[in-house]
């Protein structure tokens, strides 16, 4: 008997194993599409009902007026807009800053007791309702002036925004190479211009993409606004006076029992996802050119 005869081929000993291997990656493969289009499915379940019932409602009339009273027809609501952007620009100023600077802080100090006592809180600072934000902030900052103000707003968000900024921060920061830190020390560079100069510009994308994860949190959040900007239905830049926000907007005719308001309602969110994703256009086009 030949050798040939004794031990099979090559290709008859792992054509069954070879075939269930096959079989295996493409239902593995099927299982995976599958379970991906089911996590993004709301995504398009919502933004189909956005978008067919807000769309008839937008045109340039509602985008650059004014909101009007009760009876009248037409009427916009550049004012909300106006205020959005007035409060979130307020949001990013007061907490992408010290965000930043405690995520540095964070990153380079991995250990100690302040370390650990910072993150415990920020932990902590993440989880508490938008809502007992927004009644501190009344507290502190509304009932000692006796007045509703955009800034209150924009401290309440901030607020909440601190805490996604900071940990998106160090989580970035501990991706740099320590070899990066470490060689620039070593050629004498100080220790202040290795962080500004070196460690910071190597991290800027992960810090933007952070931030504006922050600013999609806070953007469609109601319950800090109604205590502290309260709303306002006339056009206002002044953030030591009361503004109205989109949010607030939606909130207010979505509960009316108008028919035009609530379809105001319907195009005052297709608004604000616009805006949001404008944002999101800008920020991953910018971090892309860094």
């Amino acid at each position: 008997m030949s050798a040939t005869e004794i031990v099979p081929s090559t290709e008859t000993m792992y054509r069954p194993r070879t075939a269930g291997r096959k079989a295996g990656n493409a239902f593995f493969r099927g299982l995976v599409l599958v379970l991906g289009l089911l996590a993004v499915a709301p995504f398009f379940i919502i933004m189909y009902h956005v978008v067919v019932n807000g769309a008839g409602a937008i045109n340039w009339a509602f985008l650059t007026q004014l909101p009007r009273p009760v009876g009248e027809s037409g009427g916009g609501m550049v004012n909300s807009i106006i205020g959005t952007l007035l409060i979130i620009a307020l949001s990013v100023l007061l907490s992408v800053p010290f965000g930043i600077l405690a995520g540095v802080y964070l990153s380079e100090n991995k250990r100690g007791t302040l370390s650990s006592a910072t993150r415990l809180m920020v932990n902590v600072l993440q989880s508490i309702p938008s809502i007992v934000i927004g009644i501190v902030m009344y507290s502190w900052i509304v009932v000692p002036i006796r007045s509703f103000t955009a800034l209150a707003g924009g401290i309440a968000l901030a607020v909440m925004m601190l805490p996604i900024v900071i940990k998106s921060s160090e989580e970035v920061l501990n991706l740099v190479p320590s070899g990066l830190k470490e060689g620039a020390l070593a050629l004498g560079v100080p220790y202040h211009t290795t962080i500004l100069r070196m460690i910071l510009p190597s991290s800027l994308g992960g810090i933007l993409s952070g931030v504006m994860l922050a600013i999609a949190r806070i953007a469609g959040e109601t319950a800090p606004l109604l205590f502290t900007a309260f709303g306002n239905p006339y056009l206002n830049v002044n953030v030591l006076k009361p503004v109205d926000a989109i949010p607030l907007m939606i909130y207010n005719y979505a509960k009316s029992p108008y028919e035009s308001w609530l379809k105001m309602a319907w195009g005052a969110s297709l608004v604000l996802i616009v805006i949001i994703f404008l944002l999101n256009i800008a920020v991953r086009s910018r971090r892309e050119r860094l």
